[in-house]
């Protein structure tokens, strides 16, 4: 009974639209969720390959928090464009974040679920484990990630050589992801 409830929840869940703010899987991480998802113990249930983003500082979780969002490399001058769009449209503290790739992915066997964390952690997604009540669920998660504000009431609160220095630190470290993720893939 329990398997054709594990089937039953993921073909709900993979004929589901995508919710997410996006309305798709990143392509970067695209390939890694269609493999998880063909085999027949496992399906994705959230998934991001990491991203740059300047958002409105909060001590809780709030609905309009992204003033900008890329899942890609960023340049200096589209971070300052964004920076100068946003200090006329918003003038709360803004923060610059750089998180990693994170993915949950439901399991049908407990053990199924200590498999993929283990391979996971192999190539490097640290931040890796079992989360269990009425699931298995996986949370995958590397560690790379920079927060910090950049910027209150429509004033940088830094220059533009530490912006371009941590910038570049925040580009290679999705490019470290995106080799995790390229990893992953390689041994699911």
């Amino acid at each position: 009974m329990e398997k054709n409830r594990f089937l039953l929840d993921k073909k709900k869940q993979l004929s589901k639209k995508d919710s997410s703010n996006i309305g798709s899987w990143d392509k970067k991480i695209a390939g890694l969720c269609n493999k998880i998802n063909k085999k027949k113990n496992y399906y994705t249930t959230s998934s991001c390959s990491g991203r740059i983003v300047l958002l409105k500082y909060s001590d809780k979780k709030i609905a309009d928090a992204f003033l900008f969002r890329n899942h890609g490399k960023v340049s200096f001058d589209l971070l300052k464009k964004e920076l100068n769009r946003i200090s006329k449209e918003y003038s709360g503290l803004v923060e610059f974040q750089m998180t990693s790739c994170i993915m949950h992915v439901a399991c049908r066997e407990i053990s199924d679920a200590f498999l993929i964390v283990n391979k996971s952690r192999e190539c490097g997604w640290k931040r890796s484990g079992v989360m269990g009540n009425k699931r298995n669920i996986c949370e995958l998660h590397s560690t790379e990630n920079m927060s910090f504000p950049v910027m209150d009431e429509g004033e940088m609160m830094v220059d533009d050589e530490y912006l371009k220095l941590v910038l570049g630190i925040a580009n290679s470290k999705l490019v470290r992801v995106w080799k995790k993720i390229d990893r992953l893939k390689g041994i699911i």
